[in-house]
């Protein structure tokens, strides 16, 4: 039963994708896959409790994820609005577009929508596993309100983040500079940090219902740590700092490159 739903859920993925592909080729600017990310992970997991029905877990499951990523996905659609084009995308689909020959569609299909739908359904197992083998379940163990507290504190953290950021860049004088107060301080990337802490929050609340979901979902904290930590997360957003702000290098020496740290001297 589990597997049958979770395909649902995958062809309701694929369907949105296409439909945004479609969106993407008629404006011709893939950015805004970003706030999908995050939207994509409430419309998942809102399937997932129609499938199952209400239940504690699930009720606590489908609150947290909304919660994050309503708030997620709006902040990032806002700010693609506000900035447009982001060059990242533009560039890879330039080089797919140089080096393989291909249509502007067919990258926009193949680099950004295709690409990104796998690991954002993996990513968001915890929440959609969790809610669809809840339905049967007896209550909420102490497992699962540590993971709510800690889901919490990383909604609450990416938030606080993401509002610093967006004042400091609303002030023309900070142009080319870079951001060392607040949560910038004790870490280079609070944002991501909120992402992390809330997806490994959100898995223990699946773990709490047995061995076997925990193990079954744990790929979901362990991938989205990997990118934000080594792959498409940090580091590839401080090769572009490090080239566009000077003062960069010397706040890479200061401050911890994930986890809230205070800053060396």
């Amino acid at each position: 039963m589990t597997a049958m739903l979770l395909s649902v859920n995958f062809a309701i993925l694929l369907v949105m994708i296409l439909i945004l592909w479609a969106v993407s080729v008629r404006i011709r600017d893939v950015s805004f896959i970003d706030a999908f990310w995050a939207f994509g992970m409430v419309i998942l997991a809102w399937a997932s409790w129609l499938h199952a029905g209400s239940s504690p877990r699930g009720n606590l499951l489908l609150a947290l994820t909304s919660l994050w990523g309503l708030r997620l996905s709006v902040h990032l659609f806002v700010r693609w609005r506000k900035e447009g084009e982001d060059a990242r995308y533009k560039k890879i689909l330039g080089h797919a577009m140089e080096k393989r020959g291909w249509s502007w569609p067919f990258a926009a299909l193949v680099m950004a929508w295709l690409m990104q739908m796998p690991l954002l359904f993996i990513t968001s197992l915890p929440a959609q596993m969790g809610i669809i083998i809840s339905h049967d379940d007896p209550g909420l163990g102490l497992l699962a309100w540590i993971g709510a507290v800690i889901a919490i504190i990383g909604i609450a953290f990416e938030t606080i983040g993401d509002a610093q950021l967006k004042a400091f860049k609303a002030n023309p004088a900070n142009k080319g500079k870079v951001l060392n107060t607040g949560l910038w301080r004790y870490t280079r990337h609070p944002n991501y940090f909120g992402d992390f802490t809330t997806w490994w929050g959100l898995w223990l609340i699946a773990a709490d219902s047995g061995l076997s979901a925990a193990f079954a979902t744990i790929i979901g904290p362990l991938f989205l740590s990997f990118t934000l930590m080594k792959w498409s997360g940090g580091p590839l957003l401080e090769r572009g700092m490090r080239k566009t702000r000077p003062e960069y290098d010397d706040y890479i020496k200061r401050t911890s490159g994930f986890f809230p740290w205070p800053p060396r001297k």
